[in-house]
């Protein structure tokens, strides 16, 4: 299972949370050989340039089942990147050639609290 950390830094809520749940195609055995690892690189970079953009968590498993989770400030900058023009050709792509199903939801976080790394291993929950 192929893992990035969490979130850092992210403000008090509220914001909000895109949640973009996928399984690649069945033709994307490799994904570097399709252009897909290469797109996801570039879109991880673009969207950190974005305004409103406030952190991102993904993960992907053997079988090409994979959840990211976007931040952002507030709808506006979720427009404002769904609009990207280079984001734009990664969904033509995705919806034409790299995922087999995806789902995308929007929600708003109105509270979050868990345990971070950077805790003291008997210490409180972080709660924000």
């Amino acid at each position: 299972m192929s893992v990035a950390g969490l979130a850092q830094g992210l403000p008090e809520p509220p914001y909000y949370a895109v949640v973009f749940s996928s399984v690649l195609a069945s033709t994307v055995q490799a994904p570097g050989e399709s252009g897909y690892g290469a797109m996801a690189e570039r879109m991880l970079t673009l969207a950190h340039e974005q305004p409103g953009f406030l952190g991102i968590e993904s993960v992907r498993d053997a079988a090409g089942v994979g959840i990211t989770v976007s931040y952002w400030r507030d709808e506006p900058s979720i427009a404002h990147w769904k609009r990207n023009a280079e984001h734009l050709v990664a969904q033509a792509r995705g919806r034409g050639e790299w995922y087999g199903a995806f789902e995308l939801r929007v929600a708003r976080v109105e509270r979050a609290y868990g345990k971070r790394a950077d805790c003291k291993r008997d210490g409180p929950d972080v709660a924000r």
